[in-house]
């Protein structure tokens, strides 16, 4: 359900949107640009690092680029790995800002490799996968080969709730660590429930979505708002056995990403739904995360907010971007702050713009600099990542669609 009576007037939304590089039309335009000389770059790139493949690699069929290794190297990773999607989503966002066939050929390309994983039960990163490349794909394009990926994606996704809990299980590793481990970022894999619950007729799945976000709310959550990583299950009662991390800094911390996957999958959850308790949450979320005295001035956080060396610490564009595409659809919902999502929004995109954006023609045809995937293991930290590259050119024509037609739903 697209809740367009919602939205909020206009002028509401132009007040403070002042941009200190320019117009808030200049911000996207410049950016779109950037990114359409960065991203041809970024194929040279792709084609040089495929060309050193080793013969396992080719077997894989890797092709998708994900982060710089410490080597200063490329990474690609195939289809199977959770970050496969981005890049095809990446490319469906430059031909839905410019309409170039150009981009709309590139992303029919990088998306075709993902088809693979609709039958992969073995994970439950199906939404990050599938719902970013032929998501974005089909709701572009209305292209009906895409339609039935997303529905078997969907359905396949499906299997792995887990009725006692009320939720989908995340990780099938680690079974000596864990039961029935689920964590927050299963938020944003809810998308791809709701659409195919909607393309196809089948409530299952939209059921499976609702149900899987509110047994997120009522574990997942301190009473401050802030969110465990990982709440992990009792496969036959369905209780809470442990509360855990596994990417932030300490299980009782607050992994900044984890905050963004909770405040942008919670408002989505209202969107689709209309229950105000998930828009109560979404709220709530976003309290905690500018109430924060760790979160910097130019709101680009920290990778875990209790990081024992702020302000010393690398900071996780990647959260800031979600945490931007969130607030700019919150605003629609939430009228009362609707300026202050927006201002904040804004003000992320300019952070990111100004200081934390990608030399052009090197970093490996990245956009953005300074991610953070694994502090806690030394993993991915300080580096290009691809999805905060994706969630940041989402902002950007979120932005764009806020302040021309008055919704942030692309």
């Amino acid at each position: 359900m697209k809740l367009y009576s919602l939205l909020i007037p206009m002028a509401l939304l132009m007040g403070g949107c002042a941009q200190k590089t320019g117009t808030p039309e200049n911000i996207v335009a410049d950016n779109f640009a950037f990114a359409d000389r960065q991203l041809r770059f970024a194929f040279t790139e792709i084609d040089s690092a495929m060309q050193r493949l080793d013969e396992r690699q080719k077997e894989n069929m890797v092709f998708a680029p994900r982060n710089i290794q410490p080597d200063g190297s490329l990474r690609l990773v195939a289809s199977r790995d959770w970050c496969s999607g981005f890049f095809p989503g990446e490319l469906w966002y430059m031909y839905e800002y410019t309409g170039d066939d150009f981009w709309k050929q590139k992303a029919i390309e990088f998306t075709a490799p993902v088809e693979r994983e609709k039958t992969n039960a073995g994970t439950h990163d199906m939404g990050f996968k599938v719902y970013c490349s032929f998501g974005n794909g089909y709701r572009l394009t209305n292209d009906s080969t895409y339609r039935d990926v997303i529905i078997e994606s969907a359905r396949t996704l499906a299997t792995r709730f887990k009725d006692k809990v009320g939720a989908i299980r995340s990780w099938d590793h680690n079974r000596d660590k864990w039961q029935c481990p689920v964590i927050i970022d299963n938020m944003m894999n809810l998308e791809l429930l709701f659409e195919a619950a909607k393309e196809s007729g089948d409530s299952t799945l939209r059921d499976i979505a609702v149900k899987h976000a509110k047994t997120t709310m009522k574990n997942h959550f301190r009473p401050d708002y802030s969110s465990y990583h990982v709440v992990d299950y009792d496969t036959i009662t369905g209780q809470v056995l442990h509360k855990h991390t596994h990417q932030g800094y300490a299980h009782e911390s607050a992994w900044s990403r984890g905050q963004a996957w909770g405040l942008y999958g919670y408002t989505m959850c209202y969107r689709e739904t209309g229950d105000k308790e998930f828009l109560n949450q979404a709220k709530h979320i976003s309290d905690y995360i500018f109430d924060s005295p760790a979160l910097p001035d130019d709101l680009i956080p920290y990778w875990d907010y209790q990081a024992p060396g702020i302000p010393n610490e690398p900071r996780d564009v990647s959260a800031a971007a979600v945490t931007a595409c969130a607030l700019y659809e919150l605003s629609m919902y939430d009228r009362e702050n609707a300026e202050t999502h927006k201002r904040r929004a804004d003000k992320i995109l300019e952070s990111i713009t100004a200081h934390y954006r990608a030399k052009e023609n090197a970093d490996r045809g990245f956009l953005t600099l300074h991610s953070v995937g694994s502090g806690n293991s030394n993993s991915e930290v300080d580096v290009p990542i691809i999805y905060a590259d994706y969630y940041f050119l989402e902002a950007l024509l979120k932005k764009q669609k806020l302040e021309k037609d008055g919704t942030a739903i692309l």
